[in-house]
């Protein structure tokens, strides 16, 4: 079904007359196919304030994807800036320069990006960050041209509304805006525009000129229903001289909303600004619990990046990304896409525990508040993930993510008779009667009997029992508890292999369909990976048997187990050893270099090198190393990815290098969360979201 246009943008665009010299309406609709831009982001931001409801993400040199008002609602694929002579020279900020990334302040969600160019005739640096009064980013620009005047333009690329198609443009006014549905963007500049288009990327959206003549030739005030993009000369007082001025990408639910809050965070002193978004970062850095010095800048980014991905109308709403991995491969066209800004029970929990080990314990309130009172449906289940209202987007189920409310629900004291009546017990209820065999383990492809799913679920059925003996339901715990107990008394049986091909001694499988480890039984990998024997196939998910406090870190079955998942999917890789999720794992880059589309190659996940840290940490044993490891993945941006790449050759050596992150998704969520309680560990020196109700039960009944 056709996505309508919003009859405020409509009716606007068709009440302008031409401006002179430019013709009313661009032809050509719809334009070329629209994409999302890549998962490898250097920067994410958005203010600390609630009230500005905006966040953008960084990458190749320029602003890409920004979000509003809600942070799973894209509205813009990438905001460039064009750099012509008039007499032949063209060059794109995004395409022709080399790229620069640095943090501004250790303890400020904020980037600057220095592109210079290879022809060496300039220099861009820009400083982005977000007015905390207005629903506006603000881009601080310096362009240095080398002595001799040249043009500047800016190139907006509008994806409204989480499309990039069915978008209106129009340039009739002080402000380049572009409106789909009940969002409208508006992109002005400090120094006013020059000449300026709208028009259908491909087709006549101003780039032709540029290149061809320099300069805009055909200049068209509107662009109806389509793939749109606008370009504006960006006014230069002395060309060939320095020029600092600053760019307002604003956004509103009318025409005079959105103009009204550029206008706004233009009318300021740009310092002023930066100032007040600096602050309000500088004083939540401030009250965060401390680590070693080593981690301490990375830990602050954590921390910023992991309260960022938090949206501001669903409260406690953590979504995985800020990213759509390998989004310049993927269909901007459909408004449904989610990427990964969606929300998960699993990332949530996992945020979750990292707010409260960083002394955030608001924040982890808020999670659980969403994910009992917007997510949890009325069955006591999760969904697999969602929208930020709750919605489910995929449609499968995953008791973990069933069972991780429970383990915070206990951590977070919530043993009230409602949270319990409403929520803790309908979900222990659930997973009483549904597990320990899930529809889907936590890399969410496979069914059966899951060692990590069952870690989670018997985790859960304990703290449920704690919250049911406190309101007197004594039935319930008793179940609850004897579940527990059957089910660890069962795991073996069912998920660890004494038959296998890869070791001597009994080890855990990442997944036993049929709860018949040594039967031999044909496991299809999704996405692509082959169809093996499931006794071949194993993952690292069992240590979270001992992240759960349920099995000691020197248990000979964990350690077994270990030693083949060492043998089998561990790479040492020049920032440090990383793991695969699993052997023959098809969600990844393909061998060519280009993006997972529903097949490819699994690469290495740093998420996995942080968690056999706290393994470490469980077991006594040195986790620095390790946490190290999980630094250097990170990028310049101090981003940390969802997964690196894996081998010292590359396709695409200037995007795909051994130990950094690939396409996917950088930032993850998860992994900053990851790092955050390795680092805190590290600190303290133990695992510091292990729920001592739970390890206690278990230390009785060894």
């Amino acid at each position: 079904m056709t996505r309508t246009i919003s009859a405020l943008a409509l009716v606007w665009a068709l009440a302008q007359t031409p401006g002179p010299g430019q013709q009313a309406y661009a032809t050509g609709a719809p334009g070329e196919r629209a994409t999302w831009t890549n998962g490898n982001k250097q920067g994410v931001g958005t203010a600390i304030a609630p009230i500005s409801k905006v966040w953008f993400t960084l990458g190749d040199g320029v602003l890409t994807e920004a979000y509003y008002p809600t942070v799973d609602k894209a509205n813009l694929r990438m905001l460039d800036l064009v750099v012509t002579d008039g007499a032949g020279f063209f060059e794109r900020e995004s395409v022709d320069t080399d790229h620069r990334v640095d943090v501004i302040a250790r303890d400020v969600l904020a980037f600057r990006q220095t592109n210079s160019s290879r022809s060496g005739r300039y220099r861009i640096i820009r400083e982005t960050f977000t007015d905390p009064a207005h629903q506006t980013i603000v881009i601080r620009v310096r362009f240095e041209p080398n002595g001799v005047p040249l043009r500047l333009y800016v190139y907006a690329d509008p994806a409204v509304d989480n499309s990039g198609f069915h978008d209106t443009a129009d340039v009739t006014g002080d402000a380049l805006m572009a409106a789909q549905g009940t969002v409208i963007m508006a992109v002005a500049s400090s120094t006013g525009f020059g000449e300026k288009t709208c028009g259908f990327v491909g087709v006549n959206d101003g780039l032709a000129d540029l290149r061809s003549s320099g300069h805009l030739v055909q200049r068209f005030d509107r662009a109806v229903d389509g793939n749109v993009a606008e370009a504006a000369e960006i006014r230069q007082p002395t060309p060939g001289t320095p020029l600092e001025f600053a760019l307002a990408v604003a956004f509103g639910s009318s025409l005079d909303g959105a103009l009204a809050e550029a206008r706004a965070t233009l009318a300021q002193p740009v310092d002023a600004t930066w100032q007040s978004y600096a602050g309000g970062w500088r004083r939540y850095v401030a009250r965060l619990e401390p680590v070693d010095a080593a981690y301490a800048d990375e830990y602050a980014m954590s921390a910023m990046v992991l309260r960022a991905h938090e949206d501001k109308t669903f409260r406690g709403a953590i979504i995985a990304s800020m990213t759509i991995p390998w989004g310049h491969e993927v269909d901007a066209g459909d408004g449904n896409v989610g990427g990964y800004h969606l929300v998960w029970a699993r990332d949530l929990y996992e945020a979750a525990t990292a707010f409260i080990g960083m002394g955030d314990r608001a924040a982890a309130e808020r999670a659980l508040d969403y994910l009992f009172r917007v997510q949890q449906k009325p069955d006591g289940s999760f969904p697999q993930n969602s929208w930020l209202d709750g919605r489910p987007y995929w449609g499968s189920l995953q008791l973990d993510e069933v069972s991780y409310p429970l383990i915070l629900a206990q951590q977070l004291g919530r043993t009230d008779a409602e949270t319990y009546r409403e929520h803790v017990r309908p979900a222990a209820e659930f997973v009483v009667a549904h597990g320990p065999a899930t529809p889907q383990e936590r890399w969410e492809e496979e069914t059966g009997y899951s060692p990590s799913t069952i870690a989670a679920e018997v985790a859960g059925l304990v703290c449920a029992a704690a919250i049911a003996e406190r309101n007197q339901d004594g039935d319930a715990a008793s179940r609850y508890r004897n579940t527990a107990d059957s089910w660890m008394n069962q795991l073996d049986g069912w998920t660890m292999t004494r038959t296998g091909s890869l070791a001597r001694e009994p080890y855990y499988l990442r997944v036993a369909q049929h709860g018949a480890p040594d039967s031999g039984e044909r496991l299809e990998i999704n996405n692509g990976g082959g169809t093996y024997d499931e006794r071949a196939i194993v993952d690292a998910g069992f240590l979270e048997l001992v992240r759960l406090g349920i099995r000691p870190a020197t248990d000979p079955r964990v350690t077994a187990s270990l030693a083949v998942v060492d043998r089998t999917i561990k790479v040492d890789t020049p920032n440090g050893p990383g793991w695969y999720r699993y052997n023959h794992d098809g969600y990844g880059e393909k061998e060519n270099g280009r993006g997972f589309d529903m097949t490819g190659v699994g690469r290495l996940w740093p998420l996995l090198t942080g968690e056999r840290g706290e393994y470490e940490l469980a077991r006594g044993g040195n986790a620095r190393p390790l946490l190290d490891a999980l630094l250097r993945f990170a990028n310049a941006g101090r981003m940390l990815p969802e997964q690196v790449w894996d081998r010292r050759e590359s396709p695409l050596p200037a995007q795909l290098r051994f130990g950094e992150g690939t396409g996917s998704a950088t930032p993850l969520a998860w992994t900053h969360a990851q790092f955050i309680r390795l680092a805190l560990g590290v600190k303290q020196r133990r695992v510091i979201e292990t729920p001592e109700i739970v390890r206690a039960y278990f230390a009785g009944r060894r």
